[in-house]
């Protein structure tokens, strides 16, 4: 099933909104007592497929049994990095730097959609975002609103997100997040509360590693101090077993998963 969502630049020219029409949402269901739920976002010209057949099949413990997986489908749209070509893209990028102007319409308007994903979820169950590459770069971005309580439109962001996952991915909006964070105490605390596991191989040949790195540092300096940043020797723009046992005990840590006593 699509999911469309109307966005408007919030300005007083009133542009034209973009319609954007999300792809299929892929949903592994807990084999065990559903105490957390993650929606899990996938790379540039991917979709929520590929990622939902991973988490189904991976060797997991018992205490990861019990978290809800939802992997949704980003829509298709012309991408600037590939010429206008169009593929499956939370957001527009024209090139991978910390100098690419930002899609601030798109990147709400998915960030939004993830929020609309983990707004049914019973109270008692913690929620939190993860993703690789620009599935990464979106989930740090609904950190960044989840801390500052808005989206970058100004509407309130509404989910109490318990933990954050990237994955070879980036920050976008880097250059006026912390002028934003320090501007209110609510958000400085927020930030340095909200734990984010973010990870990346040193032979990123898609987003270089030291981009990676320096959206770690700013996240840090921007008052994101419950923060670790992982880098794996040799490793490409992929993920390796390694990486994903480590994803998979920092969740377990940061969101409380308690063993079946049975």
């Amino acid at each position: 099933m699509s999911y469309q969502q109307h966005f408007s630049m919030g300005s007083g020219s009133r542009p034209a909104r973009r319609n954007f029409e999300f792809g299929r949402t892929y949903v592994v269901r807990p084999k065990g007592k559903h105490q957390a739920t993650i929606v899990w976002l996938h790379g540039l010209g991917d979709n929520g497929s590929s990622w939902s057949q991973l988490l189904e099949n991976l060797p997991l413990p018992n205490l990861m049994m019990q978290i809800k997986w939802i992997c949704p489908t980003a829509p298709t749209r012309p991408v600037a990095l590939l010429g206008g070509f169009p593929c499956t893209a939370w957001s527009d990028v024209g090139e991978i730097s910390e100098d690419s102007p930002d899609d601030w319409e798109g990147l709400d308007a998915s960030a939004a959609h993830i929020a609309n994903l983990l707004s049914t979820e019973p109270a008692d169950v913690k929620v939190a975002i993860g993703g690789f590459s620009m599935g990464a770069a979106t989930a740090i971005y609904s950190a960044t609103c989840a801390a500052l309580g808005q989206y970058g439109n100004g509407n309130a962001y509404p989910i109490n997100l318990r933990a954050v996952v990237g994955l070879s991915g980036w920050l976008p909006g880097s250059r006026s997040l912390r002028s934003k964070v320090e501007g209110s105490h609510e958000a400085a605390r927020r930030a340095a509360s909200l734990p984010i596991f973010l990870c990346h191989g040193t032979s990123d040949d898609v987003v270089p590693y030291n981009y990676g790195e320096k959206s770690a540092h700013s996240l840090n300096t921007a008052g994101f101090r419950n923060l670790i940043f992982k880098s794996y020797e040799g490793l490409g723009h992929y993920t390796v077993p390694k990486e994903m046992d480590e994803v998979r005990n920092w969740l377990t840590a940061r969101l409380g998963l308690e063993g079946s006593r049975s």
